[in-house]
Formats: structure tokens, sequence, C-alpha cells
């Protein structure tokens, strides 16, 4: 099996912002070696503003997984009409493979869905310690004849660029200090301290379920600080993270965003460890955590609290 130049290719990817973004790699390198593909881009419903206008995706579909059953059938039928030449699906869950399936095509995707028995291939989901998540997926694509990895990318509208010019009259520099995981955070009096280390405008990002915890962290920083958690756009807020002298972020969305750009980022890692697959991609990047702990990391994912009750991971690390 292998791509014609003119081929149809779904990609899935219908898990979190992150995932999304890593998923353009495989765009990406199939558009590269194969310009006249037509490439399109499956997505949770809520994330296709991320991927709107992207010049590699011909087309972004999406799945309301709120109505998840009535959403497979109608994607199903939809997808059987375009009659797609492959479909790669970089998810691991069942519905994706699901979907995947019933459109009735040839389908290439990881061996840990557990519907992947009905693939037409299916691959080992790569574990070796620090691979990254987009080498992880290229091995799927490169089955199918691709030779190049090309890295993930995210390019602001026009009226994102335009939105937040009024931010970048002097440089700065953005934290995010946010995550859906506590353990994941970076603690808020990090963050006070990082702040003490600054030399510019500090901007506080988020979106509007981060606002509050934005404004607590504002009110402990003296100097330039601007909270503008739940003020910009997700586009916005790529689009501001482009242009700042660096961007100070946890193992979350705003890491792929800046490396979806190729913005200047600093990553606190606390709970979770590169060696996931999820590490920063722009050129100028670092990583910041606490080693030597034996209970580091706890789990794949962050967790609502530390299991050991004392979070050293994230109370110890030198920002």
């Amino acid at each position: 099996m292998l791509f014609a130049n003119n081929a149809r290719i779904l990609i899935i990817q219908t898990a979190f912002l992150g995932d999304v973004i890593l998923a353009t790699s495989a765009v990406n390198s199939i558009k590269a070696q194969y310009p006249e593909a037509q490439v399109d881009l499956l997505v949770k419903k809520g994330n296709e503003l991320l991927v709107l206008g992207h010049p590699n995706i011909h087309r972004v579909l999406t799945f309301d997984k709120s109505r998840k059953w009535r959403d497979i059938l109608r994607l199903v039928r939809a997808n059987r009409a375009t009659r797609y030449d492959f479909i790669v699906n970089l998810h691991r869950f069942a519905s994706s493979g699901l979907i995947a399936v019933l459109s009735q095509t040839k389908t290439i995707g990881f061996d840990k869905n557990p519907l992947s028995r009905f693939y037409t291939l299916k691959l080992p989901h790569p574990i070796s310690k620090g691979i990254h998540e987009i080498d992880r997926n290229f091995t799927l694509i490169a089955a199918l004849g691709v030779k190049y990895l090309v890295k993930p990318s995210i390019v602001p509208s026009e009226d994102a660029m335009k939105n937040v010019r009024e931010y970048q009259e002097t440089p700065y520099v953005c934290f995010a200090p946010a995550s859906v995981w506590s353990t994941k955070q970076l603690p808020m009096e990090k963050w006070v301290e990082l702040s003490k280390k600054q030399d510019h405008l500090i901007y506080l990002l988020g979106g509007p379920s981060d606002h509050v915890l934005c404004e607590t962290i504002k009110t402990q920083i003296p100097g330039r600080t601007v909270n503008v958690a739940g003020n910009l756009s997700l586009m916005e807020s790529i689009a501001l993270m482009k242009g700042a002298v660096r961007n100070y972020v946890n193992d979350s969305g705003p890491l792929h965003f800046a490396s979806a750009v190729n913005a200047p980022v600093t990553a606190y890692f606390c709970s979770t460890v590169t060696d996931f697959g999820f590490g920063p991609l722009s050129d100028d990047s670092e990583v910041k955590e606490v080693t030597g702990l034996a209970c580091r990391p706890c789990g794949l994912h962050g967790k609502k609290e530390c299991p050991e009750g004392h979070f050293k991971c994230g109370r110890g690390l030198v920002v």
C-alpha cells in the first residue's frame, strides 16, 4: 500500500488540542512528498478552529462526542461518499476505530485501537524511551511511502495577527500557568518567583476558565503584568505567543502552541516527563524538571492531586 500523488486521505485525531497540533506533522509530511494529495483532518468538535485555514489541510471534519452514535453514523456516510483512498487513524480509542472501519476504505492505525483487527494494516504503537509523538505517528505514514518527517504547524489567521498587534508594541513574555490537571501545573508561587526574573511585560494567557487563576497570580506580581486569559481567542493567543521574547508553559496545550509556531519556550514538567513523547519542538526550547524522584512520573497523564501529598516535582522545581 502506497500513497498516490493525488490520493484522498483522511487523518483522524479526535483527542485533545495538543494531539491535533501534533497531527499536523503527519499532514505536513504527506503534503511535502505528495503535494497534489487531498488531506482531510477529522477532529473533536470544538478543536476545528485550531486548523481551519491550514494551508495543507483540504477540509476539516468534526466529531461531536456529545452526540456520539448519531455523529458516528453521519461521518461514516460522509466518508463513504467521499471515497477516501486511505484513512490514517492516529487515535487509539474505539470511537475513531469504528468510524474508520465502517467507512469501508483502506485503514492504517495503531494496534492499541480495539478495532484495529479490522484495519487493512495495523502497526505497534512505539513506546521506546524518549520517542516523540510525531515520530510515533510518522510510523503509520512511513508505512505508506512517506519518507520525510516535517514538524507540526499552525498558521494564525491574518485577523488573529491583526487583533494582537496592540499587545505587541513593546517586548513581552507569555506565561500560561493553567492545566487541566493539578499535578501538571507549576505552583502559583513559582510563577510569582519567575515573574521577578523578567525584564519585559508579562501576559498571562489561558481560556475563560483560567481567568481567575491568572488574576490571582497577577495580584502577586509587581510591575507590568496583563491578564488576557479569556479575552483572546485560541488563534489570537497563539499569535501572541508567536511574537513573544519567550513563552513559559506547563506540560499542556500551550507547549504545543509554541511548537506549532516555532516560538521560544521554556516548559515546566512536574508530574510527567518528556519520555512520554510530548516535549517541546521549537528550535529554541528548554525543559525544566525535578529529577531523581522515585515517585515521578506518577502516571501517563496528570492527576487532580499529588498521590504522595508532597508535590515535590512542582514545589521543588527551579524556575
